[in-house]
This record gives structure tokens, C-alpha cells and sequence, in this order.
């Protein structure tokens, strides 16, 4: 089984940026939401991915963020900080700010909407490697980029002494495991249906939007060699995982939907991301309280 780097760990969150009514980062909130996530089982969090709402969030913002939220785990947690733009300049400024600011890592997602070519892609990524002293978790999401991360470009990149590993939202299988079988790279699952499909043939782990004890308890069965209850705690998180990704809204808004019902900080999505309806959310919860009530927990404050 591929070996999980000590600094990233295992069951990763991409945490929501929080944000006050009126719009503002919520600094205090951040930090409460990172403990929680933190105790809740997180060994590291992702700061400014998608689910962070990267696109709206200011390259001030993003730096406040990384120091808030390292004061508030410390070293119980790695914090891996997206940095990933369409250019290649602002890339390199971001990663470096991020470094300076006390991120453990960098995310760094394929240049979207100019769809480059993959020499182009891998030039980008070697430049903001080189920039950095972190190490770099490749962000390969064509669905959103329009462009693949493709498997020989991955291969290439390995040999890059920063880039250590990946998080998976290609969908493509066949591809992770044959960028696995002959690399280091670390390979996370970057969508929470994948998480225990991806630990059986060598992940290293996942980035998770959902529950995160009730995913750590998936990978920590699969680990201790019970291989049914494994599968077993894989389905009971089924209809959450679909209830947060299948409603028509990005998991940033069903995150968001979510998380004050728990009485957690989350606050608005920015423009254009619109907030989900009610019934969304009343399903949401409901999803939630049943996935609780089968783990024998008891559910969170309404």
C-alpha cells in the first residue's frame, strides 16, 4: 500500500470558509470549525479549495484564513492551502504567501478555463514547486478546469522532489492505479463515493466534505483488516455523500446548508453561488440525524 506522508496524514477536510452575515470572513468561526473538525477526527485540513470557495475569496482573505486556523489546532493538524489559479504569476505569489502565512502544503489545481496543454500544465506546476518550499498535492479535477491532469503528465511531475501527491476527482480509475503503480505520489480521493475504492488499491486517503468521524471510521475498519464493516460503514454514508453532491448545488452550498444545523459556523456563499433552499436543507439534515442515529451517536442540536 502506498506510504501516506507523515505531514499530510489520512483523512483530510476541505473546510468551508466561514463567513459572517454580512458577508466578511468570519476569522472567530473558521477557527471554532477547524477545532471541531480537528477532534472530530480530521488529521488535516484544506483551506481555499473548492469547498473554500477559492474563486470569491481575496489573496488577503486566504492568508488570514491559513494564520487563523493554524492558531487554532496547532500542530494537531496538517493545513494544505490551495493556491491554484489560471495564472501562473498569481500561483507563484499565492504559494508563497501561503508558506509565509504557515501552511503545511499546497493544493494546486490545473489552470482553469484556458485549458492549456499538458506541457504548459506541467511547466505551471513546476514553476510554483520551485517558488515554495512546501510540498505540492496535485488537484486533478477536470470537471470544473476543463482539463485533465493526464497520467503521463503525473508521471513526470513525480519526479519532481515537491510534488508528493494527489487528490483524485477525475473519475478515471484505471488511471489513478496506474499513476500509483509506478510512482510515490500520495493518492487522496477527492470524492467521498471513492474513499474506501481508492484506500483498497493503494490511497493514501481522502479529502472529505461529509461527516468526518464516520469517514475515518471507514478507512479505520478497512485498515484493521475488516473488510465487511468497512464496506458496511461505506454504505450507511451513501445517502449523505449523495444528498451533498446530488441536489443541483456544488457541496460549497450544501456544506453551507448544513453545517448551522449542527450549530456550526458556515454564514453565506458569495456571488454567484446562490444558498440552498429550505427543503434542500430540511433533507439534508434529516440525511444527517439518520446517519447519526445508525452510528448510535446522538444527533447534533437543531
Amino acid at each position: 500500500m502506498t506510504s501516506t506522508p507523515p505531514f499530510l496524514g489520512r483523512t483530510l477536510c476541505a473546510m468551508i470558509t466561514p463567513f459572517t452575515s454580512s458577508g466578511a470572513p468570519d476569522l472567530d468561526g473558521a477557527q471554532r470549525l477547524a477545532d471541531h473538525l480537528v477532534t472530530e477526527g480530521c488529521d488535516g485540513l484544506v483551506l481555499s479549495g473548492t469547498t473554500g470557495e477559492s474563486p470569491t475569496t481575496t489573496d488577503a482573505e486566504k492568508r488570514s484564513l491559513i494564520t487563523a486556523v493554524r492558531e487554532a489546532v496547532g500542530s494537531r493538524a496538517t493545513l494544505v492551502a490551495g493556491v491554484g489559479t489560471p495564472d501562473t504569476a498569481h500561483t507563484v505569489t499565492l504559494a508563497r504567501e501561503a508558506e509565509q502565512a504557515g501552511a503545511d502544503a499546497l493544493l494546486l489545481v490545473a489552470p482553469y478555463y484556458s485549458r492549456p496543454p499538458q506541457d504548459a500544465i506541467e511547466a505551471y506546476v513546476r514553476e510554483t514547486a520551485d517558488a515554495a518550499g512546501l510540498p505540492v498535492v496535485l488537484y486533478d479535477i477536470p470537471v470544473r478546469t476543463g482539463v485533465r491532469v493526464e497520467p503521463d503528465t503525473l508521471l513526470r511531475l513525480a519526479e519532481h522532489p515537491r510534488v508528493v501527491a494527489v487528490k483524485d476527482c477525475s473519475n478515471d480509475f484505471l488511471a489513478a492505479q496506474k499513476v500509483m503503480a509506478r510512482t510515490d505520489l500520495a493518492y487522496y480521493a477527492g470524492c467521498d463515493e471513492h474513499n474506501l475504492a481508492l484506500r483498497a488499491v493503494g490511497g493514501a486517503g481522502c479529502v472529505s466534505t461529509v461527516a468526518p468521524s464516520a469517514v475515518r471510521s471507514v478507512l479505520d475498519a478497512f485498515d484493521h483488516g475488516d473488510t465487511a464493516e468497512a464496506i458496511r460503514l461505506q454504505h450507511r454514508l451513501t445517502p449523505l455523500i449523495e444528498a451533498m453532491t446530488a441536489s443541483g448545488h456544488p457541496g460549497t452550498v450544501t456544506a453551507k446548508a448544513l453545517l448551522p444545523t449542527l450549530g456550526l459556523p458556515a454564514g453565506p456563499v458569495r456571488p454567484p453561488l446562490r444558498p440552498a433552499d429550505p427543503r434542500t436543507t430540511a433533507a439534508l439534515r434529516e440525511t444527517y440525524d439518520r446517519l447519526t442515529a445508525e452510528a448510535g451517536s446522538p444527533p447534533a442540536r437543531r
